[in-house]
């Protein structure tokens, strides 16, 4: 039946104080992703050196 409340968007969502939740698991996904890549960059970074002598370049 229309105009029912549950069948307002924020019903189906959970409510309202469920809004932020996909926002914050971006934001974790983002800084674990970031964290990661930084390590697996200097890691290559520091092989290179210990391969090569020193940083071509």
């Amino acid at each position: 039946m229309p105009g029912r409340d549950e069948d307002a968007p924020d019903a189906i969502l959970g409510g309202p104080h469920l809004a932020g939740r996909p926002a914050r698991a971006a934001t974790l996904q983002g800084a674990i992703f970031v964290a990661v890549k930084a390590a697996l960059d200097r890691a290559g970074a520091a092989a290179t050196r210990r391969f090569a002598g020193a940083w071509p370049g």
